[in-house]
């Protein structure tokens, strides 16, 4: 074990044990991180879900995604800030949590849904001050329920719930200007690029701006690069990730990858963030699981894209041949313990590619 590792036995057993759970690390724990292992970039929550889930099996009394449990474990992979939901903490937990992260020199995001309701204003507004008081820097969050080319059967359904989608964010305008919290709404396989940038240019609040993931948008058959070029003046937050691709019969697989192993520009992605932004942070986002099925070629996929040319198609297909992986992994496949090793070794591959490669 080396030093980035260090931790007592009984934690590195639960560590690398794969179903064991592990107790909340402390600080003099992981004061061990070293500053080589350190990287600016953060970690979101669904990063590491299948080890939550292996924890919690063993002990359904710890929450890895607890927000302290959270910031402490990404400490110890050497991860520089947190996305996090934070719920509502009380004043004495925002400042044990703020000044937790001061110490570590890490950042914290939060992740929230919005209003859907003048009812549900008051939730929403007591977890923009628990963010606010933690220090954190935007709230992620997303305003349309999964993906859209499943989740919707017909246009008028679609457009029903992008409504409903923009009526929240409308609600959320005041009470996000009143305290001063960012809220990053994550471009998640819903709105296509020019229906989310006309959104942000209605609500016209500095306020309300973008979580630009750099790989979601493929799915919706747009350019990744075109994607980040154009979120980029709006964002608030970045979820980093690379993807893979493979042809299948109805359309193309869509896979998760360790950062530098799929086809995407990362390191123009991030100059670009970077330019528009230079204050922003980049937190990674890479779900260990099988890969997405994206049926383009089936007519499930397309009652909700009356604009999309067959130019955009073929260019996406064009991009799946020219990059298809050899071999995409299928995490199922593997033992409960190996899903959890696997899942930790991809997430300490990407910290180590953003500190060594993007500079991250």
């Amino acid at each position: 074990m080396n030093e980035t590792d260090k931790v007592n036995r009984r934690d590195a057993i639960r560590m690398f044990g794969g179903a064991a759970s592990m107790s909340v690390l402390g600080a003099s724990v992981l004061a061990d991180t070293t500053e080589k292992s350190k990287t600016s970039l953060g970690l979101v929550i669904y990063t590491l879900g299948i080890r939550r889930r292996s924890m919690k099996a063993t002990d359904p009394q710890h929450d890895l995604f607890e927000p302290f449990s959270f910031l402490d474990y990404c400490h110890s992979l050497g991860a520089g800030g947190v996305q996090v939901p934070l719920g509502v903490l009380d004043p004495q937990q925002c400042e044990r949590l703020r000044n937790r992260a001061e110490a570590f020199g890490m950042f914290i995001e939060g992740a929230a849904g919005p209003p859907h309701s003048d009812a549900d204003a008051e939730r929403f507004e007591a977890a923009v001050r628990t963010a606010r008081d933690v220090g954190a820097r935007a709230i992620r969050t997303v305003i349309l329920p999964g993906r859209r080319y499943e989740r919707f059967k017909s246009l008028e359904e679609y457009w029903k719930f992008a409504e409903r989608g923009r009526q929240a964010l409308e609600r959320a305008a005041p009470i996000v200007e009143k305290h001063k919290v960012r809220l990053a709404v994550e471009n998640h396989k819903d709105q296509r690029l020019d229906e989310r940038v006309a959104l942000f240019r209605h609500l016209d609040c500095p306020y309300i701006g973008a979580c630009v993931d750099t790989g979601n948008s493929f799915a919706l058959l747009e350019d990744p690069i075109a994607v980040v070029e154009a979120l980029a003046p709006f964002a608030f937050s970045v979820h980093l990730k690379d993807q893979a691709v493979q042809e299948y019969e109805d359309g193309f697989l869509f896979a998760d990858v360790a950062l530098g192993d799929g086809f995407l520009d990362l390191k123009r992605m991030v100059d670009i963030l970077r330019r528009a932004k230079p204050e922003i942070r980049f937190s990674l986002e890479t779900i260990t699981r099988d890969p997405l099925r994206v049926p383009c070629l089936s007519d499930s996929y397309w009652p909700t894209f009356p604009t999309v040319t067959a130019k955009e198609l073929a260019y996406a297909l064009r991009i799946v041949r020219e990059n298809a992986a050899e071999e995409l992994h299928r995490v199922s496949s593997l033992t409960p313990d190996g899903q959890v090793e696997y899942e930790l070794a991809t997430v300490r591959r990407c910290v180590e590619y953003a500190r060594s490669t993007l500079g991250l």
